[in-house]
C-alpha cells in the first residue's frame, strides 16, 4: 500500500512532504494513545487538556494556520494546511473536529474583530489559552440560520443573550463563545464570555467521535457588552455562510482521515487473514472491495483539495466545497462499512480499531449542514432557484 500512497503524494512540494511526515512522528507518538484512551474513557479531554493539545498542533501551525503571518498567524496555505489536518484526522478525529472548530473561531475573529476584540479574544486564542465554541444550530434550527431564535437584547451598554444552543463543538471546555442571534432586527454574532454570561453546557452522548465534545450551551439572559458584536450588527448571515463555506471542506477531510485509517485497517487485515489457504486479500471479491475503497476515498480527497486551492483563490465556492462535504462524508461510511466487512465478526468488536472508524464516520455526514443541504445549495446554484 506504501506505493499506492506515495503515489498519490507525489503531487505534494518537498516542503509539504516533509512537514507530513514530521507532523506525521509527533502525532502516532503523542495522539494516537491519547486517542485511544478517551475512546474507552467515552468522554472528552477536559479544557486543560485540550489547550495543551491545541498547543502541540500550533507547533505545526493548525491553530493559526488560517491568518496571514502578519496578523500573528502562521500563514499557511489552505493545501499545506488540510494535508496536515486529514494526518490528524486519520490519527485522531475527534481532536481533528476540536481542531477545525478552534481554528475557524480564530478566522472569524481575526477577519472581523476590531482592534480591542483581537486584543481580548484572538491573541488569548493563538496562544492555545482560551477555548471558543461557535454557536449556530439550535434545537429548532439547523443549516438555516436566517430562522435562529435566540436573541440578543440591547439595554445600555450591556447585551444580554436568550436562548438555547444545540451540537456546539467545544461548549463543554469554552471560555467563550460565539453566538449568532438575532440582534437589532437582523442576524448578528455576538461573543459571550463564560465567567460573566454565566452561560451553561450539557454535554451529549454520541455514536461516535466520542472523545469530540458536543454540548447543548444554555443562555438565560447571558450578559455582555455592546461592544462584543463581531463584525458589523445584522451581517451575521452573510459572514456565518462564509465560515460553513471554509468548515465544510474540512469535515470532508475529517471524514477522508477517518476513512483513509479504515481503509489502511482493510488492508492489513485482508494481508494477515488466512482463508482457504491463503490471505483473504488474494481473492477477487475482496480486491474488488478494497478498490472501490481507494478509488472512492482518492476522488472525494481531490474535492476536497480542489475546495482548498479555490479558498485560498478567494472566489466563491460554495458549490464546490458543498460536493466536497457531502462526497467525503457519504462515502467514509461506505468505505468504512466495507472495511468492517471485510473484517467479518472481527469487525464488529472492539478488538479492532475498524468499528470506531465505521461509528466515527456515520456522524460526518450531519455537521455543517447534512447531505440533504449540500445538496440543496448546489442545486439552488446550478438553477438559480432557492429550495430552502
Amino acid at each position: 500500500m506504501e506505493n499506492v500512497i506515495a503515489a498519490a503524494q507525489a503531487i505534494y512540494t518537498d516542503e509539504q512532504r516533509m512537514l507530513l511526515e514530521n507532523f506525521r512522528k509527533m502525532a502516532e507518538a503523542e495522539f494516537a494513545p491519547l486517542a485511544e484512551k478517551y475512546e474507552n474513557l467515552g468522554h472528552p479531554p477536559d479544557a486543560k487538556t485540550l489547550k495543551s493539545l491545541f498547543a502541540k498542533v500550533e507547533e505545526f501551525g493548525l491553530i493559526s494556520g488560517l491568518i496571514p503571518e502578519e496578523d500573528g498567524g502562521a500563514g499557511i496555505d489552505r493545501m499545506t494546511y488540510g494535508i496536515l489536518y486529514e494526518e490528524l484526522a486519520r490519527i485522531w478525529a475527534d481532536l481533528a473536529i476540536a481542531v477545525l472548530i478552534q481554528g475557524h473561531a480564530v478566522f472569524a475573529v481575526n477577519l472581523l474583530g476590531n482592534v480591542a476584540q483581537k486584543e481580548a479574544y484572538l491573541k488569548p486564542l493563538l496562544r492555545s489559552e482560551r477555548i471558543c465554541a461557535t454557536c449556530i444550530s439550535e434545537p429548532e434550527v439547523g443549516s438555516n440560520v436566517r430562522e435562529v431564535k435566540t436573541r440578543a437584547d440591547r439595554e445600555g451598554d450591556k447585551i444580554f443573550v436568550t436562548g438555547q444552543k444545540l451540537w456546539i463543538s467545544n461548549g463543554a471546555q469554552s471560555d467563550f463563545a460565539i453566538v449568532v442571534c438575532n440582534l437589532d432586527d437582523g442576524i448578528s454574532m455576538v461573543i459571550v464570555d463564560r465567567d460573566t454570561g454565566n452561560y451553561e453546557s450539557r454535554e451529549l452522548r454520541k455514536l461516535g467521535l466520542v472523545g469530540a465534545s458536543t454540548c447543548e450551551l444554555f443562555f438565560d439572559r447571558a450578559e455582555t457588552s455592546a461592544d462584543h458584536v463581531l463584525g458589523n450588527a445584522g451581517g451575521g448571515l452573510f459572514q456565518t455562510l462564509k465560515l460553513f463555506e471554509s468548515a465544510r471542506v474540512f469535515v470532508g477531510l475529517t471524514s477522508i482521515g477517518i476513512a483513509q485509517a479504515a481503509l489502511e485497517c482493510a488492508v492489513k487485515y485482508a494481508q494477515d487473514r488466512q482463508q482457504h489457504g491463503k490471505p483473504i486479500g488474494g481473492h477477487q471479491l475482496i480486491q474488488g472491495y478494497l478498490a472501490d475503497m481507494a478509488t472512492h476515498l482518492d476522488a472525494a480527497r481531490l474535492l476536497c483539495q480542489r475546495g482548498l486551492q479555490l479558498l485560498d483563490l478567494g472566489v466563491r465556492c460554495d458549490t464546490q466545497t458543498s460536493m466536497a462535504k457531502w462526497y467525503a462524508t457519504e462515502m467514509a461510511v461506505e468505505i468504512a462499512g466495507k472495511a468492517v466487512q471485510i473484517h467479518g465478526g472481527n469487525g464488529i468488536t472492539k478488538e479492532f480499531p475498524v468499528e470506531r472508524h465505521f461509528r466515527n464516520a456515520k456522524v460526518m455526514p450531519i455537521p455543517d449542514g447534512t447531505t440533504e443541504i449540500q445538496k440543496l445549495v448546489i442545486g439552488r446554484n446550478l438553477t438559480g432557484l432557492n429550495a430552502f
